[in-house]
């Protein structure tokens, strides 16, 4: 079993973002037309007790009050998040580690070249590595995520690269090829994959989609110059490293033939016109079979 909650679907910002009046912002803060995401994580488990968080978004904190699952019963302190795993080293996918930083042990992973950034950054050691062990994911090889009573949760986690680029304060250093991961999540039965940022969509990347059971998929923008026709920045979706959703070489299209997977995108711009519900954007993926990622949004996968 692999039981899946949606955090946050937000990509960096949030939705509404802060200093934003833009139109969906707008609608998202007055609840007409639009409901507030925060940004991106989601949480797994193999028994719905003990939990995995994939990517610490700023909005950790209120996503964990939010969540009754990951909220500590027992002794005075403790938690039933396990450990952490990291798809990049973007500033909206690490931030919320500051969050943890309460001296509460769980396991930290990602790639080396993502650890490498936080122990570049002093701020980070404040999240003590003597009791948060950070443990650096190698590419294509299944790893078995541990509790942290050192017995296996069940889940068998497997790092992907794919296309993408350094994070925005580390870009002068050139991008590596472990820079952006796609995680692939199994019980030994059923199978998740979790890519919420992909620059372009390769034909393994369309392999490993048609074996999943469920799949969580880059949906930051429509289209790739949404935010500078819209006047909010200078950068396209490519820049950025994203792909766009109705690129011809986006998801809703390399994806068609993907038939046996729940499909859902996620770490959606505030600028996209799918978070509206029922614009004409948001009604086209959900006749191609796509579900839009809301906040508190569970799935379940369970063998009968």
């Amino acid at each position: 079993m692999i039981d899946v909650i949606v955090l946050g679907a937000a990509a960096g910002g949030g939705f509404p973002q802060w200093n934003s009046a833009a139109p969906g912002c707008v609608a998202a803060r007055t609840r007409q037309g639009a409901k507030a995401r925060t940004q991106a994580s989601i949480a797994v488990s193999a028994d719905g007790k003990r939990w995995f968080i994939l990517n610490a978004s700023p909005d950790l904190r209120q996503q964990i009050i939010e969540t009754p699952a990951l909220h500590h019963q027992d002794s005075l302190r403790g938690t039933p998040i396990q450990g952490v795993v990291l798809t990049c080293g973007e500033i909206d996918a690490i931030t919320g580690l500051l969050t943890l930083r309460e001296r509460e042990p769980f396991t930290l992973m990602g790639s080396a070249s993502t650890l490498h950034q936080l122990a570049e950054n002093p701020i980070f050691g404040a999240i003590d590595p003597d009791i948060v062990p950070r443990i650096p994911l190698i590419l294509d090889e299944p790893t078995s995520l541990m509790n942290k009573d050192g017995i296996p949760s069940g889940l068998l986690l497997t790092a992907f690269a794919v296309p993408g680029k350094a994070p925005l304060y580390a870009e002068a250093s050139g991008s590596k090829p472990d820079e952006t991961l796609g995680l692939s999540i199994t019980d030994g039965k059923k199978t998740m994959l979790f890519i919420p940022g992909c620059a372009h969509i390769t034909p393994s990347i369309v392999e490993r989609v048609a074996k999943a059971d469920l799949v969580f998929f880059d949906g930051t923008l429509w289209r790739d110059d949404e935010m500078i026709r819209a006047g909010l920045s200078p950068k396209s979706g490519q820049r950025m490293g994203h792909v766009s959703v109705n690129d011809a070489c986006g998801p809703v299209e390399s994806f068609t033939t993907c038939e046996k997977p729940c499909k859902v995108l996620i770490h959606i711009n505030n600028s996209n016109p799918i978070l509206f519900e029922d614009s004409p954007e948001r009604k086209s993926v959900e006749r191609a079979g796509w579900m839009v990622a809301e906040d508190g949004m569970t799935f379940r996968l369970d063998t009968p």
